[in-house]
């Protein structure tokens, strides 16, 4: 077992682990940590506590220092910096025509280097403008072409759901959403209630989806044949949540038919009917959404 403390940086939720050393540090407190990328400053979203070895990505580094007031100033500073070189980066890429969205600017710790973060619908050669920002910054420039979904955890905001941006608070990464995962949960196809904010499938749409996966096993489809304590019947409806099926049952000697309700364990399934499909996907989509969908499920 080793004692970690999760430190998060700015621009996404992953929390990394660090050793809190000799420092009694908690949650809330801010630190300065070395990473891959340098020194950085971070923020603790958890106190210490033992976690096996196992749980831990090796090198395990320990907290360069407890951030001081000089530190908090100096990131301060370059938040300052920061918005001074988006506007002057804006500037650049009007001068250069390139088809490109600048998102957000990062100055590392240290200011020994400024990323710059954009959106592009195509690669872009940026050569030249990578000249001029180091020309008007004299430091190291990196250009980061990023997806939308990175963008709004970037940019934050709130969903439909009135809640912040999942991606912005506590998804470590974007997993595969897809379409298949609305139609399981009987949800409306509509472009613009299935996607989020970033033009891309709600990221929500997998939280739910094991849990239909497993009720859904062993379940009937809408026009089975099934054996019910009512008598044979047709499936006309299946209630995955409630574990329920309402079926229609043909009256005998009467031109109609009675429909009844049924839990799982009450009836068998006799013969598979031919798979019926779910009201979103009877009504027939206009080319507009069907070229939208497509689009909604693209990883970024």
């Amino acid at each position: 077992m080793v004692t970690v403390i999760g430190v998060r940086f700015r621009h996404g939720s992953r929390m990394y682990y660090f050793s809190p050393g000799a420092y009694k540090v908690g949650k809330n407190d801010f630190v300065i940590v070395e990473t891959s990328r340098g020194v950085e400053y971070g923020m603790v979203v958890t106190d210490p506590r033992l976690i096996p070895d196992d749980q831990v990505q090796p090198p395990l580094r320990t907290i360069l220092r407890k951030a001081s007031q000089a530190d908090k100033d100096l990131y301060n500073r370059n938040l300052a910096l920061e918005k001074e070189a988006f506007a002057i980066c804006q500037d650049k890429i009007k001068q250069h025509k390139l088809d490109m969205k600048l998102v957000d600017v990062e100055y590392t710790f240290d200011a020994r280097k400024i990323l710059f973060y954009f959106t592009a619908a195509e690669r872009v050669d940026f050569r030249d403008l990578v000249k001029d920002l180091a020309v008007q910054f004299h430091t190291r420039i990196e250009l980061r072409q990023i997806g939308v979904r990175d963008e709004a955890r970037m940019d934050g905001g709130y969903g439909i759901c009135g809640r912040p941006y999942c991606c912005a608070t506590f998804l470590t990464d974007f997993s595969p959403v897809s379409i298949k995962m609305a139609k399981d949960q009987n949800l409306s196809l509509s472009p613009s209630k299935i996607s989020g904010t970033c033009g891309r499938l709600m990221c929500c749409l997998r939280y739910e989806e094991s849990t239909y996966e497993e009720l859904t096993r062993g379940l009937p489809q809408e026009g089975d044949i099934i054996e019910t304590p009512k008598g044979t019947g047709e499936v006309l409806h299946v209630n995955v949540l409630r574990q329920l099926i309402k079926v229609g049952i043909a009256v005998k000697d009467k031109d109609d038919v009675e429909i009844s309700e049924f839990p799982l364990s009450d009836i068998t399934i006799l013969k598979r009917g031919r798979r019926s499909r779910s009201r979103q996907e009877d009504q027939p989509l206009a080319s507009d959404d069907a070229a939208s969908l497509k689009e909604l499920e693209k990883p970024n």
